[in-house]
């Protein structure tokens, strides 16, 4: 089974304005309420996820407590018309207006031609919130079209204005416009349907035509979504509307060789990645020469395996850096503690369990046991590793341990902004690299010498970097999902595009310091091999751009897999060298 990925799958502009908003605004709140005019959008899942955070959707002003004077009202993307909009303010509330700029420019047309004393004619759905809204700017002078039966009922106009519905169907406006024009020839017609909606439409079609079946993935109340499944059910191509994974594996899809992934414009990325990381999984399942190979590598990624073993190799290459005698003991001590850390972090923040590491999610919830039992053990082997390796590496070792463990408790009183390392903005990314470059780089280290070395610096920087750098591209890929929850990451503090130029300034910093070091006499010409691990970093900013097929856990993977370019360059090193002697 091969998977085809829509671009234009996910949300659009105007959802993800509106989103940003209210969530720009709940972390500001404190503990106050805001509440939105109707779900602020049509996917029941994040409508959930912004309750928890205290973003509550109403249907009545009246819903909205007395005692909450001045409450926050977020007008969503569909935006309302004129009448509901005077009766908030009435009332003392509060207005944040989301409506999208799209919707907010029909209401303009309609507005302006209404003062014109036209007759506006709008072509949608008459239930739809939007066409609701924008009725209201008609001020009684509008009409509601969705067939051409409509058409034929509409009595003899003078002056017509027509509009359209943002996520109206294209090919049926376009249907309702020409009998439109047959009745009324001087109708001035505006298409004021989304640049975002046409091409998630056209998307849909191409993919239908090219695809075995088709899969949507969105609300089942959300009508954008509710067009794209139509407009590919209508190419004649087996059409499936899910709103979750699990809608999916009711589906028997691994009977299709070619499938496409479409989605509405409320749809978050990451349900449509584990929807992406299901089919690829029937992928692997059933083919392939080296399916078997593939299937194992994914194993490992998913349980964090392929963690522990980069860093495993991030210590062997930082030993060489050094020029230290490579003790197998270190390098088990480094995957060991880094498998410990990885699990029990995952657990010790199960409060976000909806969206945290969404491809390792079931796994984690079904063996929990299992996965507890195996990271207590690997702690304990990590701890004695470093206690036989002598008392520095295990203080060392214990201390890293412990501030882990303390990240995510709460040891400040109640109220306070920060309540734990983890409510440190950004913490997570810096916090990571700095524990990896501790048992890559300096716990080998400090069993031989307590001394600062210009090679252990090196070393240490080259750990801190390559594991700052994976875990900022990663976040970048979770940027969503992480404000949804309220995770401040660095993309999620300074954005996606700064957080971009931040890796690629790291990299070119990498990259300077390694010539440095061997020009300097710092370290041996090991640090002009791993040059390649800078270059390994822009093919993964390239990777990242998640508008591709390729499934979470494997995008996980390929940026795990920069440790083991590390290894790879420091084995072809060592054989070069032997082979110069």
């Amino acid at each position: 089974m091969s998977v085809i990925l829509a671009e234009t799958a996910g949300f659009c502009m105007g959802v993800k304005r509106a989103v940003d908003l209210v969530l720009d605004i709940a972390q500001r709140k404190g503990k106050a309420n805001i509440y939105t005019y109707g779900p602020l959008i049509h996917n029941p899942q994040t409508v959930e996820l912004l309750r928890n955070r205290g973003v509550i959707p109403i249907s009545l002003l009246d819903e909205i407590p007395d005692t909450e004077q001045g409450a926050t009202l977020v007008i969503r993307a569909h935006g309302i018309s004129p009448d509901e909009r005077k009766k908030i303010r009435e009332k003392g509330i509060r207005i944040i207006d989301a409506t999208c700029p799209k919707v907010a420019h029909v209401q303009a047309i309609i507005k302006k031609h209404a003062r014109k004393d036209d007759t506006i004619l709008i072509i949608g759905d008459a239930k739809h919130p939007e066409v609701m809204g924008l009725l209201g700017y008609a001020y009684g002078k509008g009409m509601i079209l969705n067939s051409l039966d409509d058409v034929a009922r509409l009595p003899d106009l003078a002056r017509v204005c027509v509009v359209a519905q943002t996520t109206q169907n294209i090919d049926q406006f376009n249907e309702i416009v020409a009998a439109l024009r047959e009745r009324f020839a001087d109708a001035v017609v505006f298409d004021t349907i989304c640049d975002s909606t046409d091409k998630r439409q056209s998307e849909v079609k191409r993919m239908a035509a090219q695809a075995d079946a088709i899969v949507v993935v969105g609300g089942h109340n959300s009508a954008n979504t509710m067009q794209l499944a139509r407009l590919s059910e209508l190419a004649g191509t087996p059409t499936f509307h899910i709103e979750t994974v699990d809608d999916l594996k009711k589906i028997p899809v691994d009977g299709y060789r070619r499938v496409g992934v479409s989605a509405g414009a409320s749809t978050p990325n990451w349900i449509i990645d584990r929807v992406v990381d299901y089919l690829a999984a029937q992928k692997g399942e059933r083919g392939g020469r080296f399916r078997g190979l593939f299937r194992v590598w994914v194993s490992t990624v998913r349980t964090d395996l392929y963690s522990a073993f980069g860093a495993g190799c991030l210590s062997w290459v930082s030993m060489l850096l050094q020029e230290l005698p490579v003790r197998p003991a270190n390098i088990l001590t480094a995957a060991l503690y880094v498998y410990a850390m990885h699990t029990l972090n995952r657990f010790m923040s199960r409060e976000k369990a909806l969206i945290q590491g969404s491809f390792r999610e079931e796994s984690y919830l079904r063996h929990k046991k299992l996965y507890l039992g195996t990271a207590v053990a690997a702690l304990l082997l990590a701890w004695t590793s470093a206690f036989l390796a002598g008392l520095a590496p295990f203080i060392m070792l214990l201390v890293v341990s412990l501030l882990g463990v303390l990240y995510h408790m709460r040891v400040l009183p109640e109220g306070w902004r920060f309540r734990s390392l983890k409510d440190l903005p950004g913490s997570k990314t810096v916090s990571t690299a700095l524990a990896w470059a501790a048992v890559a780089a300096v716990l080998p280290r400090i069993e031989i010498s307590l001394s600062l070395s210009p090679a252990l610096i090196v070393a240490f920087l080259f750990s801190f970097s390559v594991v700052f750098m994976r875990s900022a591209l990663s976040d970048i890929m979770d940027i969503q999902s992480d404000r949804l929850i309220g995770r401040e990451t660095i993309p999620v503090l300074i954005g996606e595009e700064r957080t971009r130029l931040l890796v690629q300034g790291i990299a070119a910093a990498l990259f300077i310091l390694l010539v440095l070091a061997y020009a300097a006499g710092w370290s041996s010409s090991l640090s002009l091999m791993l040059l390649i691990c800078v270059f390994y970093v822009w093919i993964c900013l390239k990777l990242c751009d998640r508008r591709s097929a390729i499934s979470a856990v494997v995008l996980e993977g390929l940026l795990e897999t920069n440790y083991v370019v590390a290894a790879v360059g420091a084995l072809a090193w060592m054989f070069a060298i032997e082979w110069i002697v």
